[in-house]
């Protein structure tokens, strides 16, 4: 058992393990202590000055982000002089920074504004002109630097020191003059470079993805886990219900993650909008024209081909590895143990560097769950390990070919290729969200398919650990459907129509 130590926080007891911090302790008993500097994410550095609290017995504030709790300590978070602190620092804080919260991207989420309201001095004591600096400066593939909002936290720097360890970050100049800034001749080049923006607490950095497209207060966020790779990190979905459009994806405290997620799985929510997925279902008549469908229509003529062949013989089924365990679950069980199917394929991107790993997060396995059909495979008694079985389709001698596409289509760059390989078949249906199989004339059955954020279900990670997907936004696409339901379908109108 790991030692403890017990202190009083505002006259109550609290008990932590020793070498905890005050700042630490208030956190988990919920106690608000202001602070700019400190991140759980980083070391502490201490230099914003403004989580003064009051130690009884000693003659000066002390900051909560360096204090170790200690036995009998007697800590006070709202006393006189503790309050006095705070709006002090805060005061300071924004003497030079610029009124420009009406087209600030931060607004709605900025440190300065929540602590202004709950701890600010609404009547300024400074009277001196703001210190003007540089603004809006190009400093990364998707940064946008304004020093005329930094504070100097210095989480920035810390953060390309300790974690992405590249230092691409420095402060210049001093006093009041100080800046952020990158070195001479030198950009942010790194893929964890929106981390910043995420760290940074009052808009200094922003991002060129969502600089003025949206306020954060009309947004919904939603849990999820990232589907881009097979880290499987927790983050936090952020859209509009109401015109079911997506707008980002920032990380979620977790055990894959910790705090950072990287900038390529920040990209998974552009396929989810309508102006890139297929929209609508299609199939192709007896004489050999497409037309567009009904969801309900396209599911009920696929049934009707499975039932009129020998689905052991002549149904194959090619899946990505970026579909929920339950998904594959009801795949395997339907196609499988009921209809006896036994080619079955997985969809692998050849170009894929599986084993790459970038020594924090990104892995060479862009499929969320890999590992998840692994098992899936294995349970159904069908061979399992890690390939690409692609070109083995063609050859099967399959009438039919279920293609379940692989959700994220920047993940596949070979996607378009294959797909347009695989129109040369007898049939295929294609199961999925890219709308550019819409656009292919000789594609002869699709049904659209739902996306990571829209569905309930598990991803299992290369480490074996279940992420979750437990709070669906409605699907943008009408009437579009999961793997699972898809099945149901299937199952449903083959139970009402009887076997063959």
């Amino acid at each position: 058992m790991s030692e403890t130590v017990t202190f009083k926080l505002n006259g109550k007891d609290v008990t932590v393990p020793k070498g905890t911090t005050v700042m630490e302790a208030a956190r988990r008993e919920n106690v608000a202590i202001p602070h700019f500097c400190w991140h759980p994410g980083l070391s502490v550095a201490g230099v914003c000055r403004f989580c003064m609290v009051k130690v009884e017995g000693r003659p000066k504030l002390e900051i909560a982000c360096n204090l170790q709790a200690m036995d009998g300590m007697d800590v006070k978070t709202d006393t006189e002089d503790a309050k006095s602190a705070h709006k002090w620092a805060l005061e300071f804080h924004l003497v030079n920074h610029p009124l420009d919260c009406p087209i600030c991207d931060q607004a709605g989420e900025c440190g300065l504004q929540d602590y202004y309201m709950s701890v600010g001095k609404y009547q300024s004591q400074m009277t001196r002109p703001k210190v003007l600096k540089p603004k809006m400066l190009d400093v990364g593939r998707d940064l946008v630097l304004d020093t005329e909002r930094c504070i100097l936290c210095s989480r920035c720097v810390r953060f390309e020191e300790e974690v992405t360890k590249t230092g691409a970050l420095g402060i210049f100049d001093r006093g009041d003059r100080a800046i952020i800034g990158t070195y001479p001749g030198t950009k942010i080049e790194h893929n964890y470079q929106t981390n910043l923006v995420d760290i940074c607490p009052v808009g200094a950095f922003t991002s060129r993805d969502f600089r003025f497209k949206q306020r954060v207060w009309f947004l919904k966020d939603k849990p999820a886990t990232c589907p881009g790779c097979s880290t499987g990190c927790s983050v936090d979905v952020y859209g509009k219900p109401e015109t079911r459009t997506y707008f980002r994806v920032k990380p979620r405290q977790g055990e894959a993650n910790g705090h950072w997620m990287c900038d390529k799985g920040r990209d998974t929510y552009r396929h989810l909008n309508q102006d890139v997925r297929l929209r609508f279902a299609f199939t192709t008549g007896s004489k050999g024209h497409r037309h567009e469908t009904s969801v309900a229509g396209a599911i009920e003529d696929l049934a009707k081909r499975i039932s009129s062949v020998n689905p052991a013989s002549d149904v194959a089924l090619l899946v990505a590895a970026q579909y929920t365990n339950e998904e594959y679950k009801s795949l395997f069980d339907f196609f499988v143990r009921d209809l006896g199917v036994k080619k079955v394929f997985q969809w692998r991107e050849p170009t894929e560097k599986i084993d790459e790993f970038d020594g924090l997060l990104y892995r060479g396995d862009h499929n969320a769950n890999t590992r998840g059909l692994q098992d899936a495979l294995e349970q159904s008694g069908l061979p399992a390990g890690v390939k690409n079985e692609f070109d083995a389709v063609a050859k099967c001698g399959a009438k039919i070919v279920i293609a379940i596409t692989p959700e994220i289509p920047s993940t596949f760059p070979s996607l378009e290729k294959q797909v347009e390989s695989l129109t040369e078949l007898e049939f295929v249906s294609f199961w999925t969200l890219a709308g550019s199989i819409g656009d292919n004339k000789k594609a002869k059955h699709a049904i659209p398919m739902k996306g990571f954020a829209e569905k309930k279900g598990t991803f299992t990670n290369h480490a074996g650990k279940a992420g979750a997907l437990t709070s669906p936004f409605p699907c943008p696409v009408t009437d579009g459907k999961d793997v699972s339901e898809i099945v149901v379908a299937l199952k449903n109108w083959r139970h009402s129509h009887g076997s063959r």
